[in-house]
């Protein structure tokens, strides 16, 4: 049911509509009618996959297929312990990624769970306790002050009602909420004030309402329904893999063929020949990759966590570090979420508050000055109203100051002790003898106060364009004096002053009353008053986030603000953490809506910042920018967020503020809340990224080198210069621990310095694919030459030739290494700058000389002890490929 006409209908309109009574509300029967025709007030969901068909849909993966041929081939070759190490691997890596992907899925389950449990609904004239899923539409509820809303309702009572929808709209401040119908154009939810929606919280007053929509047709409801709708992409990284995999694949079965071939035609026999092809097919494919792959995104990940970062999908890491827009809530990632006073104005003067959030330590400043709000009685009168005219607490909890109450009282708090002024020491020079709590039709609140001297007098607080239609004096410095039409222009001056540095204003007003006065009601009390001035307070922008927004941008990362505050807060606050610059565009939500996705798209590059946005907005924000080719990291905290968080490249959301939604539908969950911590795993993306191609360009060259001291050998019509278990050796083992250890790399200095990659840059894309041949090539043809050297000396030993080069080959490996860490050449880095990687090196060297000198395992890998002077031939050759290139470089770069 459409629910938008409820907005602007009277209470009578509204029970006749829905057959209700506001009095009696329904009968049972009545509910039990609309139960089996809209069904129960829940969140339904899609159709789950099972557990066995996720956990089978784990061996999909291209390079999991790799891994299982190299099985086959294993086990072809009789080396039976290597085909069960593999398949080991493969089992591991499909329960990792099926309990990664059964936490995807809980988005739903955390929606439902916000839905309140239990409501106070209105049945054949009586209040009952029901759960909130047998609501259905026309019944009355009641709430106040800590419940959540049931349902959509149309508020019919509301007594000083506000209520917390941050995580519905964004917005920072409780929403007050009215009853009067409203017949003004609403363009999103947050303007909606005679509307409370499911999820929501009531932080001040109370009300009742009558259902309009339950289940699936509330605004959660529609949420959820995006949230099951919203398609979930698959990551750069799995792209690459799986185009590698291919690659693998293809060469690996060219080369069998091409071998058994010329093989064959030389006059060799053909089992021998498709043993020898098999050899080359195990050369081609590195059975450790994808192993290495994930470990490298896992310690990426333990690194994350050090940073207040938890991924929750591994490749979400490599995805971050792509990112060329990253789409920003503002309200408590940008800011702190605690408003504060900063600014105060009487009589001309503007006085500024130092101290942020919270912090009750601060000082006042006229300019440059520093002044006492002690020696200064109007600047202490409106912070002592201000504190006075308040409901606020401020506590101390677990070592940290807390505010109990509204964050808008709550910085009026803050701003008095920050002069000294403290609620008991006002408690002891005033007694509050009647309130007229805040009333949205009012925009106000007063209190009549009687002090030491038995004076009474009515201190109010309100919105400023409405307190001064209620003032017929101003209180300028010292002096009172007649509000003139000039002087209230003045006044308003100041009060656009302050609201276009984003300041929301509170004005503070008092009026002494003779002792015989007596007031009945508001409207005696709120009249004739004396303005006093105004706080300007605002919710902080976090002091880190300026630097991280600038270094995002030196990275060539476009950060947008998407928030559903008013355009001039936004605008204030993107401007001061440098998001909105020069000719940048400022979008608001009504604008978004007349927009489809192809529209958006020709403007959306140019616009920094989203204002008044909702859900589907976010949307069409997030699918606008893929459209154009960006990478989308989606940041947010509440229900609003998620399908966008879902939709988006990568999923961002709070740790501390975040909703269950928000952290179940994204990939990445920051501990502190902080936009800052975005930056750093962005650069622990990239450096992950980068680690990926520096041990598959070790990998693969290592490889190239195997192949083509195999394929040199048959062209040449030589005998096999390597047995199949010494390659399978080689690229489970010996290379395993220096390619995982360059996962382990630390970020070269210009990682944060170039621009994010191409969404669709190859994995040997800027050279790579150059270097691995080049490289491979090298390695092959010194291990080749090293072959030949001793086996032409000495024929009759061929296990002595074999195993020199063996040697050859791990010897050039780990040598080539160190080159791998950086993409210029071996001498731009510290050699010992990866002590891991040192260790590696290290470890692997051992292993060889176990495998060459230990009897039990000569007779399995077909080694012989080497003897000495064959050392200096071994060194030198497998130093040849790393220092022939980058001695070339170094000519290059003189040149």
């Amino acid at each position: 049911m459409q629910d938008n006409h409820f907005r602007g209908m009277k209470t009578e309109e509204i029970e006749q509509s829905l057959q209700t009574s506001k009095r009696l509300g329904l009968e049972k029967k009545e509910v039990q009618r609309r139960l089996k025709e809209y069904g129960y007030n829940e969140l339904h969901e899609g159709e789950k996959q099972s557990a066995l068909l996720l956990f089978f849909a784990q061996f999909k993966d291209f390079m999991v297929l790799v891994l299982l041929a190299a099985t086959l081939i294993s086990g072809l070759l009789g080396e039976y312990i290597d085909a069960i190490a593999i398949i080991a691997i493969v089992i591991v890596n499909g329960f990792l990624g099926f309990f990664q992907e059964r936490k995807a899925e809980k988005s739903l389950d955390a929606l439902k769970e916000m839905a309140a449990p239990q409501v106070f609904a209105l049945r054949d004239g009586e209040w009952q306790k029901i759960p909130s899923k047998e609501l259905v539409l026309g019944d009355v509820i009641r709430f106040s002050s800590g419940d959540r809303i049931g349902a959509d309702l149309r508020i019919i009572e509301a007594n000083s009602l506000e209520i917390e929808e941050s995580a519905l709209t964004g917005e920072s401040v409780p929403v007050t909420k009215y009853a009067s119908p409203n017949h003004q154009q609403v363009d999103s939810i947050g303007d909606e004030e005679n509307m409370a929606f499911m999820g929501t919280m009531v932080t001040r007053g109370h009300g009742v309402g009558i259902v309009i929509s339950t289940g699936m047709g509330t605004a959660m409801g529609k949420i959820a329904d995006m949230l099951q709708t919203a398609q979930t992409t698959t990551t750069p990284l799995q792209h690459r893999l799986e185009q590698l995999g291919k690659i693998l694949i293809t060469t690996a079965l060219l080369l069998t063929a091409l071998v058994v071939i010329i093989g064959v035609f030389q006059g060799n026999d053909l089992y021998t020949m498709v043993l020898a092809g098999v050899s080359l097919a195990v050369a081609a494919i590195p059975e450790g990759l994808p192993a290495i792959v994930t470990v490298a995104l896992s310690l990426g990940v333990q690194r994350m966590i050090k940073q207040n970062a938890i991924v929750r999908k591994l490749p979400a890491v490599e995805t971050l570090g792509c990112a060329s827009v990253i789409c920003s809530d503002k309200t408590g990632t940008m800011t702190q979420n605690k408003m504060t006073v900063t600014h105060i104005w009487n009589g001309g003067q503007t006085w500024s508050v130092t101290g942020s959030g919270n912090e009750t330590d601060g000082t006042f400043l006229r300019g440059e000055e520093e002044i006492s709000p002690s020696n200064n009685k109007t600047l202490q009168q409106i912070l002592t109203f201000g504190l006075l005219c308040n409901h606020a607490e401020v506590i101390e909890r677990e070592g940290k100051v807390v505010i109990d109450g509204d964050p808008t009282e709550g910085a009026l708090a803050i701003a008095a002790l920050k002069a000294g002024i403290t609620r008991r020491s006002l408690q002891d020079r005033f007694e509050i003898i009647k309130e007229f709590p805040f009333d949205s039709t009012r925009k106000m609140m007063s209190i009549i106060v009687k002090d030491q001297n038995g004076r009474q007098f009515v201190v109010t607080k309100g919105a400023p364009d409405v307190l001064v239609s209620k003032t017929e004096s101003i209180l300028w410095g010292d002096k009172l004096q007649y509000l003139t039409g000039e002087m209230k222009k003045t006044v308003q001056s100041a009060i656009d002053g302050l609201a276009e540095q984003a300041l929301r204003t509170i004005a503070i007003a008092y009026k002494p009353l003779s002792g015989n006065t007596v007031i009945l009601d508001e409207q005696d009390a709120e009249n004739n008053l004396i303005f006093i001035g105004l706080q300007g307070m605002i919710d902080p922008p976090r002091p880190e986030v300026k630097q991280a927004v600038k270094e995002c941008r030196d990275a060539g990362i476009k950060t947008v603000m998407i928030t559903g505050d008013h355009a001039i807060t936004a605008k204030a606050i993107a401007s001061q953490l440098g998001i909105l610059r020069g000719k940048e565009k400022v979008i608001e939500g009504k604008m978004l809506a007349d927009m489809d996705v192809s529209d958006l798209e020709d403007i959306v590059e140019d616009v920094s910042v989203f204002a008044r946005v909702s859900p589907e907005h976010k949307l069409k924000i997030v699918k606008a920018l893929q459209n154009k080719g960006h990478i989308v990291a989606m940041t947010g905290d509440g229900v609003n967020d998620a399908p966008a968080i879902k939709s988006a490249d990568i999923g961002i959301a709070m740790g501390i503020t975040g909703t269950d939604v928000a952290k179940e539908a994204s990939s990445l969950i920051l501990l502190d809340d902080n936009f800052a911590t975005i930056k750093s795993a962005i650069k622990e993306g990239r450096n992950i990224y980068e680690n990926i191609r520096k041990f598959i360009r070790y990998l693969l060259a290592s490889n190239v080198g195997e192949i083509l001291v195999m394929f040199f050998a048959m062209i040449m019509a030589l005998p096999l210069p390597l047995v199949p278990i010494q390659i399978l050796w080689v690229n489970l083992v010996t290379d395993g621990l220096p390619a995982m250890a360059l996962g382990l790399d630390q970020p070269e200095d210009n990682v944060m310095k170039r621009g994010p990659r191409h969404p669709k840059e190859g994995v040997f894309a800027r050279g790579l694919g150059w270097k691995i041949i080049s490289r491979g090539f090298l390695i092959g043809l010194s291990t080749i030459l090293a072959f030949i050297t001793v086996y032409k000396s000495n024929p009759d030993q061929l296990a002595y030739a074999q195993t020199v080069a063996f040697a050859t080959l791990v010897l050039a490996q780990l040598i080539h290494v160190f080159d791998c860490r950086s993409e210029k050449s071996i001498f731009s880095r510290n050699p010992f700058g990866n002590k891991y990687l040192v260790w590696a090196v290290i470890s692997s060297l051992l292993l060889m000389l176990v495998v060459i000198y230990y009897p039990p395992l000569q007779g399995v890998f077909h080694t012989v002890p080497i003897a000495m002077r064959d050392w200096l031939l071994i060194g030198g050759m497998a130093s040849i490929p790393t220092f022939l290139l980058a001695g070339s470089f170094l000519i290059r770069k003189t040149k």
